[in-house]
């Protein structure tokens, strides 16, 4: 049996702001964004550790206010998957206030991360409310399913080399480089640090990314994509 999340003391303006920025929050009203604020739970997940596993009960949502999570399932053969990670203001197990059901999958926490706890009660009190919420909430469960369609789909397709391509360009987004360690790398892609240290090597080899004190640089953009277009091809 998992144990709860840590309660944790919290500055009420500073989630309300939060709450204002979230994807499905935002949609709300200012009035009924702060009874939310009022009324949530706040808790700590400790890095390493589960928000929620899958199977649990869908009783809540929660807001994500500091940190970082990941979404991950489990294939037939046991295998971990990563499907998704999640940043403030991220709004996460949004399925459970419209059916109450079990988790579809794990929540990870990453790094150590804050959560404002919504009871399904009260955020269905919300949302009935107020409907054009909802039919954000509607919005952001249908992309988050195709995210994790594809998710799923790369992680049988998608070989050691593309899925390390496809790490790399999503970690960096607009930045230049990516700090993730090697030994996390492996971990979020499914494959052993030595495997992802020589491919690394051969990319240097081959100019596309450089790497030093400040973790790797991409250099070759088009080269990475291509490589993953390569891999989805065959």
């Amino acid at each position: 049996m998992l144990r709860p999340p840590m309660a944790d003391k919290y500055d009420l303006q500073s989630v309300e702001a939060a709450l204002a920025k979230a994807e499905l929050m935002a949609a709300l009203s200012d009035a009924t964004r702060a009874r939310l604020a009022k009324q949530g739970q706040p808790c700590t997940v400790e890095t390493g550790k589960l928000l929620f596993a899958k199977g649990d009960k869908g009783d809540a949502l929660y807001v994500l206010l500091e940190g970082e999570v990941e979404v991950r399932s489990s294939t037939e053969g046991g295998k971990d998957v990563r499907m998704a990670s999640l940043k403030p203001p991220a709004v996460i197990g949004e399925m459970a206030v419209l059916d109450g059901g079990v988790r579809s999958a794990d929540i990870a926490a990453i790094r150590k991360s804050r959560f404002l706890r919504i009871h399904r009660d009260q955020a269905i009190s919300a949302l009935e409310s107020e409907p054009k919420a909802l039919l954000k909430l509607i919005a952001e469960m249908s992309k988050r399913l195709r995210h994790a369609d594809a998710a799923l789909e790369d992680a049988h397709t998608l070989d050691l080399g593309g899925r390390l391509a496809q790490r790399l360009l999503e970690e960096a987004g607009d930045s230049p480089s990516v700090t993730l360690t090697q030994t996390e790398i492996a971990r979020r892609i499914g494959a052993s640090r030595e495997k992802v240290n020589r491919k690394l090597h051969e990319w240097v080899d081959e100019g596309w990314i450089a790497m030093g004190r400040a973790g790797i640089k991409l250099i070759a953009r088009d080269k990475l994509k291509a490589l993953i277009q390569e891999a989805r091809a065959n």
